[in-house]
C-alpha cells in the first residue's frame, strides 16, 4: 500500500540529502537554445493549483526561476482541471495540472497535450450532501439536483458512481458550476448534492457540516501534469527542468508535511485543519511519477463512460487518446539534484 504523506516522511529523509545540487552547474540547455538565455525558450507559462500541492512548493521555493536563468516564469492559477485544459489548448499555458480523466477528455477531443508527470494520487472527489437531506446513497440522487464542474474529476466521479448504482444520468439534474460555487450552492440549499473537490470539500465538511455520503478512492483518477506537444517537442530542455523540480518538490513535501499543509492553507485561504485533512488523510504523494500502467488502468474504466455520455465522440477517439497521451521520458530521467 502506498504511504500517505506523513507515513512516508521518514523514508525519504536520507534521499533528500542528495538534492542540494545546483542546476546552474549541472543543467544542459539545448544546443539550439535562445541566444540570450541558453535555453530553448525565454518564457515558461506554468500553472499552480490548490489541488496540486507540489506546484505550490515549486512556486514558493522559486526553484524554476533560479534554475532557468534568464527565462521568465509566468505562474497562472488553475481553479480546476477544465481551466487548466483551457489554458493549454489556447497556448496560454505550456504546463498545466489536471486530473487524469480531464487530461484524457482533452486529448480525445483534439487538444494537443501530453502527460509528462504524475504529481499525486488524491482522494479528492466524493459525493456530498447536507444533514437531513434524505440522501444516503447514490440511488437517492434520482430526480435530485447535483452541482459539479463538467469536464473535471468530480464530474467523472459522479458519472462512475451513477453507473455503478444503475442510475441514468438523464434522471439527475446536473448543474454545471465551478468547484467553489458548487460547494456554496450545496451549503445554501440551492442544490441537493455536490460532487466536490478538495480542499473546498474538506473546508465545507469542517466548517459547514456537509456529509460525504459516497466515497470511492478507485473512482478518483491521478493528478496529471500535462504539457503542450509544442513544449514537449521544441522545449524539451525546459520541460525536463520542470519535471526535475516536481521530483524535488515531492521529496520536500514528504520531508516537510506540516510546511506543505501550511502552503496549501495559505494558497487556498483555508484553515490549517482543512489543509491537514486534505494532505495527511487524502493525498498520496509517495508514488512513481512516470505515467504508465497504473494510470492507464484507471483511464480505461473512465473512457467508455465518457464515450457513452457523449463527452468523447467515439471509442476510437478514446483509444487513440489512451495510446498517445503519455510522454514518460522526462519522468524516467527526473533528477532533483539538477534543480537549484
Amino acid at each position: 500500500m502506498k504511504k500517505t504523506i506523513l507515513a512516508a516522511a521518514a523514508a525519504v529523509v536520507a534521499a533528500t540529502l542528495a538534492l542540494s545540487g545546483c542546476a546552474g552547474e549541472n543543467a544542459t540547455p539545448a544546443p539550439d537554445g535562445d541566444a540570450d538565455t541558453g535555453w530553448s525558450t525565454s518564457t515558461l507559462n506554468i500553472d499552480f493549483a490548490t489541488y496540486n500541492p507540489l506546484s505550490l512548493i515549486i512556486k514558493d521555493q522559486g526553484w524554476l526561476e533560479s534554475t532557468l536563468d534568464g527565462v521568465t516564469v509566468n505562474w497562472t492559477q488553475s481553479l480546476g482541471s477544465n481551466k487548466a485544459n483551457e489554458g493549454l489548448r489556447a497556448g496560454a499555458l505550456d504546463v498545466g495540472s489536471t486530473a487524469g480523466s480531464a487530461a484524457l477528455l482533452a486529448r480525445a477531443n483534439g487538444s494537443p497535450i501530453r502527460t509528462i508527470d504524475i504529481y499525486t494520487q488524491p482522494e479528492w472527489s466524493a459525493l456530498a450532501t447536507l444533514p437531513g437531506s434524505g440522501i444516503s446513497s447514490v440511488a437517492d440522487l434520482t430526480g435530485k439536483t447535483v452541482a459539479v464542474t463538467v469536464g473535471t474529476d468530480p464530474y467523472f466521479f459522479l458519472l462512475q458512481a451513477l453507473d455503478e448504482a444503475g442510475v441514468d444520468v438523464k434522471d439527475v439534474n446536473i448543474q454545471n458550476l465551478q468547484h467553489a460555487d458548487g460547494g456554496t450552492a450545496l451549503v445554501n440549499g440551492s442544490v441537493d448534492a455536490w460532487s466536490g473537490l478538495d480542499p473546498m470539500m474538506a473546508a465545507h465538511e469542517i466548517n459547514d457540516g456537509i456529509e460525504l455520503f459516497y466515497r470511492n478512492v478507485d473512482f478518483n483518477t491521478y493528478g496529471f501534469l500535462n504539457a503542450t506537444e509544442d513544449f514537449v517537442t521544441n522545449h524539451a530542455d525546459v520541460a525536463q527542468v520542470v519535471v526535475d523540480a516536481y521530483e524535488k518538490a515531492r521529496a520536500w513535501a514528504l520531508e516537510n508535511p506540516d510546511e506543505t499543509a501550511a502552503l496549501l492553507a495559505e494558497a487556498a485561504g483555508i484553515d490549517q485543519a482543512v489543509a491537514d485533512k486534505v494532505l495527511l488523510e487524502r493525498t498520496t504523494i509517495d508514488l512513481d511519477p512516470v505515467p504508465g500502467d497504473a494510470q492507464l488502468k484507471v483511464l480505461k474504466v473512465v473512457a467508455p463512460i465518457q464515450v457513452a455520455n457523449g463527452d468523447i465522440p467515439s471509442q476510437d477517439a478514446a483509444d487513440q487518446a489512451l495510446d498517445s497521451l503519455f510522454y514518460p521520458d522526462f519522468a524516467k530521467k527526473a533528477d532533483a539534484s539538477k534543480v537549484s
